[in-house]
């Protein structure tokens, strides 16, 4: 069965919203929660997630808030923080680590981290039982697809494209699914530019899909309550779920 990792932004719009929408993605079929940490220059990410980082932070979010969000979802759904350097290095590294596994955080998940400066962290993140997954891109070298695959644990992140989330691009993932395969047995799930047009397609050869902004994009539509919002992102999850596994 493959699998779907959905992302939300912590405190978008806010906390109590961030938590019922993860356990009703659990509910619609989501195996793993991406919590995004807001950030003021996500540099990964495209416009839509950017706009949401933006109004969560408008909207009074706090570092604490993403721990409370997990601390619940962590409990229900295998849960990892994504967001950038300085949002786990700024209150320090080890402090956050121990929080984060206080809540029930599984791993964390830095793109702005390249894989040799991770590698220093990985020992406080590992004694407080946490991962770090890695990131590949259709770009890297052979040598260093297999570096890299052999150092990862749990999933690894492939980006679909150079480029930023929720773009419209194409590339062919074949090749280097191929040989992260004869490297590894650990899971390979494909993110940027994964909705509901694109999942099926990119799910090929690899173990899941990452899905953001398709989501994001549904809770930045200011038509719709709440109760929609939640309604629609579920219908989504249900939908990619069983498309990528047809």
């Amino acid at each position: 069965m493959k699998e779907l990792v959905s992302f939300v932004t912590c405190g978008f719009p806010d906390k109590e919203f961030t938590k019922e929408l993860g356990l009703m993605l659990k509910d619609a079929g989501s195996d793993r929660l991406e919590l995004g940490l807001p950030f003021s220059d996500p540099v990964a990410d495209g416009a839509l997630i950017e706009k949401a980082s933006l109004a969560a932070i408008k909207n009074g979010y706090k570092s604490t808030d993403a721990f409370e969000i997990a601390s619940l979802l962590g409990k229900e759904i295998p849960s990892y923080f994504m967001g950038y350097f300085n949002s786990f290095f700024s209150g320090g590294f080890t402090a956050f680590c121990e929080k984060a596994a206080e809540a029930k955080v599984k791993g964390l998940i830095i793109p702005d981290l390249p894989f040799e400066e991770s590698q220093k962290y990985l020992p406080k993140m590992e004694s407080n039982g946490l991962v770090g997954i890695s990131f590949l891109a259709v770009t890297h070298t052979d040598e260093r697809i297999e570096k890299i695959t052999k150092a990862s644990k749990d999933f690894i992140y492939l980006v679909a494209f150079a480029g930023i989330t929720g773009a419209d691009k194409n590339e062919d993932l074949s090749l280097i699914l191929q040989k992260v395969k004869s490297v590894t047995d650990t899971k390979v799930f494909v993110g940027f530019g994964v909705n509901e047009q694109t999942a099926k397609e990119r799910a090929k050869g690899a173990d899941g899909v990452i899905v953001g902004s398709a989501f994001t994009k549904i809770l930045m539509d200011e038509s719709l309550s709440s109760k929609e919002k939640l309604a629609k992102c579920a219908e989504l999850s249900r939908n990619i779920k069983a498309q990528i596994n047809e």
